[in-house]
């Protein structure tokens, strides 16, 4: 298992023990996170799973494909350096502890 917290756009967090392989966007989804719409399934198609990745292990995530990249510049919250799809990065033991800050708004 793999620990993420997800901060809510509220400010909550949620603490989740992820199976390895899976999308952190369907572990959010799995596990009742707010603010994660995921209009698109996970197929990179939608960008409304759009979180802003923080903390030590931000460092270990892989980076962002190009079709990563080409649905970031269509979120509807501030694209940030850290801004991530959540549906584009891997439950894995290198990303243990991983925080993801769920942008404030979706659509």
């Amino acid at each position: 298992m793999v620990k993420v917290v997800f901060i809510e756009p509220a400010g909550a967090e949620v603490e989740i023990d992820a199976a390895e392989g899976w999308s952190l966007m369907q572990v959010a989804t799995s596990q009742g996170v707010e603010g994660i719409d995921a209009e698109c399934g996970g197929s990179c198609a939608c960008a409304t799973c759009h979180c802003y990745i923080e903390g030590e292990a931000a460092e270990a995530v892989p980076p962002p494909s190009e079709s990563e990249l080409a649905m970031l510049d269509h979120v509807v919250a501030e694209r940030r350096p850290n801004s991530r799809l959540s549906c584009q990065i891997k439950a894995e033991p290198m990303i243990d502890g991983l925080i993801l800050r769920v942008a404030e708004t979706q659509s």
